[in-house]
């Protein structure tokens, strides 16, 4: 089975001593509330959740938030200081027979003493997630779920509606800083048999690699020590070797794609060039596809720019061609080209709100016909015209194009031009030519 069946951990008790070889990051897990780092919107003073913790008054709980942000940690402490066992399944490598059989030993032991931890939770199919309602209904198992995953997508709802959900936050760099260099000192579980110390700044440097993961932090740090003789000072030269290989935490297809796809729609939206350069090169950096980026900017020229320049569709569409017969990594030049026109370009939404108010009117309001004059002419149209219908007038015998005719059998007003860029000329010309048309209308004996 893919559990650790019966794991205590009684007050003041280290569950780490004995064990000479785990690594950093295991051995360094917070053994109590006070221990455990970041999560102050949690965890800070008047927060609720301590006292229910440390009370063991603590209903079904389910922990979203990245890599490292101590989720698992969090679990561990939460069955340590209400004096509980903690049984721990992996929803990646379990099956319904291991969780049956762990349900039964969750039950066995009771809700008031022991938590049913399931790390992944999101990976649990629907009939999985399904087994544990009726136990966790019943109370008589007390559920800690943990993802790295939205769990209102991922997890089903009457499994929602019976936990309380927290979403745990990427640590801070300073906070990640201190933990190395408390690490550094830490002789029972840390790094301070190997008496190493670290030039100014070079923690710093390490806890910007790890971008907010505990976890990677620890692990960067170990691999440093490891490699150097006792006594031995980090410096500069061993953090720039992991320079290199700094990684974007940026998963395809999942909540950090969406993300930082919309901070870019809005950077440029909200005329931050720079904002807007930057979200486009971590899209890039976390591979993204540049086609998927270069579809979202023409979408952004008629969305966002439309009429108050028209040109940046154009430059959207070249893009996109640009991505799909140049490629990476010489369409990066492209789309930062065009990123950086969209966001400074004036903006007209007024293209997305006509529309959006031509189909209100078509739900909302009778379907009109076709004025018989603007009517197509040709086919069984000309052969079903009735004598002395009324003619379309030939809008180019006429000032300005206006004849005063009149397009719709109801006039309706969708388009409400902006005051931005090209826009303002446009706006200038329509109402130009509505007086024209109402000059017309007056003289016109139709």
């Amino acid at each position: 089975m893919q559990h650790d069946a019966t794991m205590d951990f009684p007050l003041g008790q280290s569950a780490n001593k004995g064990v000479p070889i785990r690594p950093l990051a295991e051995r360094m897990r917070p053994l109590s509330l006070n221990e455990v780092i970041g999560q102050d919107h949690l965890l800070g003073d008047g927060c609720l959740l301590p006292k229910l913790i440390r009370e063991n008054r603590v209903g079904n709980l389910i922990f979203a938030g990245p890599p490292g942000t101590g989720k698992t940690s969090l679990a561990t402490v939460i069955a340590m200081e209400g004096g509980c066992k903690l049984l721990k399944v992996n929803a990646v490598t379990s099956n319904v027979a291991e969780l049956r059989e762990t349900l039964k030993l969750a039950k066995y032991h009771g809700a008031e003493k022991c938590y049913l931890f399931v790390d992944e939770i999101h990976r649990f199919n629907k009939a999985q997630q399904d087994l544990l309602l009726p136990d966790i209904e019943s109370g008589e198992v007390r559920l800690i779920g943990a993802t790295t995953h939205n769990p209102r997508y991922y997890v089903i709802d009457p499994l929602l509606s019976r936990s309380h959900l927290f979403s745990l936050k990427s640590v801070d760099e300073k906070m990640i800083e201190q933990a190395l260099h408390f690490c550094l000192t830490d002789r029972e579980r840390g790094l301070g048999d190997r008496q190493c110390s670290a030039e100014e700044g070079t923690l710093a440097s390490l806890a910007l690699f790890a971008e907010g993961d505990m976890r990677r932090a620890y692990n960067l740090l170990e691999t440093i020590v490891e490699g150097l003789p006792e006594g031995a000072t980090i410096g500069e030269e061993q953090i720039s070797l992991f320079a290199g290989e700094r990684g974007v935490r940026y998963d395809r297809d999942e909540d950090e794609h969406y993300d930082t796809a919309s901070a870019l729609i809005k950077s440029m939206r909200g005329n931050d060039p720079d904002a807007a350069v930057y979200w486009l090169a971590k899209m890039l950096a976390g591979g993204e596809d540049p086609r998927f980026i270069a579809r979202r900017l023409v979408i952004f020229a008629s969305e966002d720019v439309g009429l108050a320049d028209s040109r940046a569709l154009l430059m959207a569409d070249a893009a996109f061609r640009a991505c799909e017969t140049i490629g990476l990594p010489e369409c990066e030049l492209n789309l930062a080209h065009v990123t950086l026109f969209l966001a400074t370009c004036p903006k007209s939404n007024s293209a997305t709100l006509a529309i959006g108010e031509a189909k209100r009117a078509l739900r909302e309001q009778p379907v009109q016909s076709v004025p018989s004059s603007v009517r197509d002419r040709h086919g069984r149209n000309r052969e079903d015209r009735e004598e002395g219908e009324e003619g379309y007038l030939y809008s180019h015998e006429f000032p300005e194009n206006i004849s005063g005719q009149e397009y719709l059998e109801k006039p309706l007003a969708l388009y409400r031009p902006k005051k931005s860029g090209a826009e303002s000329a446009i706006a200038e010309r329509i109402e130009k030519w509505k007086a024209l048309r109402r000059s017309a209308q007056k003289s016109s004996p139709l």
